[in-house]
């Protein structure tokens, strides 16, 4: 199954927030927010963090999306 970070990024916009201020904010490092970029798996403690930062739960910046799609 695979994840995608769209609601991630849409987020970001409707904030006025580049990648790089999330970074600060979250103390997220700039390897951790490319693999996020990608849709790569990041670990729960970089979610915890951004949504922390952010404000928001889980599931407000991440999509699971089901094998063959």
């Amino acid at each position: 199954m695979a994840v995608t970070y769209k609601k991630l990024w849409h987020i970001l916009i409707d904030r006025n927030m580049k990648k790089k201020d999330l970074e600060s904010l979250s103390w997220v490092t700039h390897y951790q927010m490319c693999k996020l970029a990608n849709d790569k798996d990041v670990t729960t403690d970089v979610i915890g963090a951004i949504c922390a930062a952010l404000g928001v739960e889980s599931n407000e910046i991440m999509d699971f999306i089901p094998d063959g799609k």
